[in-house]
């Protein structure tokens, strides 16, 4: 046996003879002396043992760290290194895991994210010296590509705002491309943050939107006081949209605690109605051969008809059906909201539909106004360090990136290039 820094009394382990006992632990009492020795079975302890009890329960991290985390642990680590000993694991098994990951198609970017995770937890086992080596270090992963940023122009922007459905849904939209806002500092924007005679916005808290198991409280919705960049900001927007935040202020009677932007559930879609069906004539024959009249019930079922009129007749019947008590309704979607937005429900109710009237030809997500506000911005000529203080990034290479992402933005390059070439021709 031999005592720890705190005098506790740990075995050293089990020898053949008394002589090779006491120079067990006197070896470890001597190394606990030195601060190269904690409790020798810690090292033993399984990789899931370390994480579930000391990494994760003591790791300091965000609500939403921790949450995206805790998945990539469970879905992709802890099933190839939860049953090892922390003392086993050599670079060797991470490079095979690596391998592992690869074959089993997770793209490059979620392998780093998953080696990242695995490098932490063994850079703090080494830390408290669990481990004597670091398994990760010197192991590559997949290279991710970077690829050029695709900026929303100000026309495709137009064709998405007037295809959003609401006043409110635009004015959203619009205040998220004028200020460059993340999603949830833009939901937790509240009149109190506004000080519109000015025309000043200050962004001094955000909220994050997670699994309630994660959440100390046990809301889905956390409110942060403080922005993702740990620092209040203040900047100034356009007179026009200033204006249309204090009218819409106006309209909805909102005080100076209220939020800007509410979740509103969408009402039940109204019930179709039907038409006469004398006059839509028959169906096309079906696999027996048999035609049915448009918009009844044996068109749809029997004649595998999908017209609108058909479809009707169907949704009718179901709901009369529910309505009688005959069928279990499957009961709308409650999202659990203390007033925030929730984004899937945005994204899935507002935007995405928007987007496929809007006839845009590639996918725009609403984080994409911030870039685009970045990058309208640098294209007008204002100063990289004001843009990089105007978002709150934390570096300025972070903003630079912003510079040439627009459609147009190599038209100057092309006319120089025409310039120099036409003095050949005169």
């Amino acid at each position: 046996m031999y005592r720890d820094i705190r005098g506790e009394r740990h075995s050293a382990g089990t020898f053949a003879s008394k002589k090779a006992a006491d120079k067990a632990w006197q070896a470890a009492e001597a190394r606990v002396a030195e601060g190269r020795l904690g409790n020798a079975a810690r090292s033993r302890q399984t990789f899931q043992r370390y994480v579930e009890m000391e990494w994760l329960p003591n790791h300091m991290m965000e609500a939403t760290t921790r949450e995206g985390y805790t998945y990539s642990i469970y879905a992709h680590i802890m099933g190839w290194f939860g049953p090892m000993r922390m003392i086993e694991i050599l670079p060797s098994d991470v490079r095979v895991w690596v391998k592992d990951q690869q074959d089993c198609g997770l793209s490059p970017a979620t392998i780093r994210l998953n080696k990242s995770i695995l490098s932490g937890i063994f850079t703090t086992a080494l830390n408290d010296q669990v481990t004597a080596l670091h398994p990760c270090k010197g192991v590559k992963t997949p290279t991710v590509p970077k690829k050029p940023l695709r900026i929303v122009s100000p026309e495709e922007f137009d064709q998405l705002y007037y295809a959003l459905p609401t006043e409110e849904t635009r004015l959203l939209a619009e205040t998220a491309i004028e200020t460059g806002m993340r999603w949830g500092e833009l939901i937790e924007l509240r009149v109190k943050d506004l000080e519109l005679i000015n025309c000043l916005v200050t962004v001094s808290r955000t909220v994050v939107e997670i699994t309630p198991k994660c959440q100390p409280e046990g809301k889905r919705f956390l409110i942060k006081e403080y922005p993702k960049d740990r620092e209040f900001r203040r900047f100034k927007v356009t007179p026009q949209i200033a204006a249309k935040l204090k009218q819409h202020i106006k309209d909805n009677k909102l005080k100076r605690d209220d939020l800007l932007f509410v979740y509103r559930p969408e009402e039940p879609a109204p019930q179709p109605e039907t038409q006469p069906t004398e006059h839509l004539g028959l169906t096309e024959p079906n696999t027996a051969g048999r035609r049915y009249q448009h918009g009844t019930l044996s068109a749809y079922a029997a004649g595998k008809c999908r017209c609108q009129h058909c479809k009707n007749a169907y949704a009718v019947y179901r709901a009369e059906r529910r309505a009688a008590g005959k069928d279990d309704p499957r009961q709308a979607r409650q999202w659990d909201s203390d007033g925030h937005i929730p984004r899937r429900w945005f994204r899935d109710q507002i935007w995405r539909p928007a987007l496929a009237s809007s006839g845009l030809e590639f996918k725009v997500k609403m984080h994409d106004l911030r870039h685009a506000h970045a990058s309208w911005l640098l294209a007008g000529g204002a100063d990289l360090q004001v843009v990089k203080e105007r978002l709150g990034h934390g570096s300025i290479s972070t903003t630079e990136k912003y510079l040439h992402t627009l459609p147009d933005a190599d038209e100057t390059a092309l006319d120089a290039l025409a310039r120099t070439r036409s003095r050949a021709r005169r």
